[in-house]
């Protein structure tokens, strides 16, 4: 995989920065719902993560991929967790499943190399 999904979403977020200039309300009314729907529940934060990554595989959307990946990362979600996911998303979408879902892994790893301690 040559593509950088740190690079990807820090581009996407430019555009969407723009975005947001032209059509405040609309992007003000996309992040209180994302805040809303993200708040822990009876469903945890990292949980949620994993349900919008495998949405975000099966949707086939590179940048989201890009943008969940960081946050199960964040969120403290382990390898195991997102292939276990993945192994579903796959199953329900099939073979371009199968594609994201490697996309998916290579955006999880990156993001876990970045946020790793650097050992000296």
């Amino acid at each position: 995989m040559t593509q950088s999904y740190l690079d990807l979403t820090r581009e996407i977020s430019a555009e969407i920065h723009k975005l947001r200039a032209d059509i405040p309300d609309t992007l003000r009314g996309f992040s209180a719902m994302a805040q809303a729907a993200g708040q822990p529940g009876v469903l945890d934060a990292k949980t949620k993560e994993l349900i919008a990554m495998a949405l975000s595989v099966s949707s086939r959307c590179d940048p989201c991929i890009g943008y969940h990946a960081q946050a199960l990362v964040k969120f403290g979600a382990s390898r195991a967790e997102l292939t276990e996911m993945l192994g579903m998303a796959v199953y329900m979408g099939g073979g371009p499943s199968l594609m994201y879902a490697a996309k998916a892994s290579a955006a999880f790893d990156e993001f876990a190399a970045l946020a790793a301690p650097a050992t000296a």
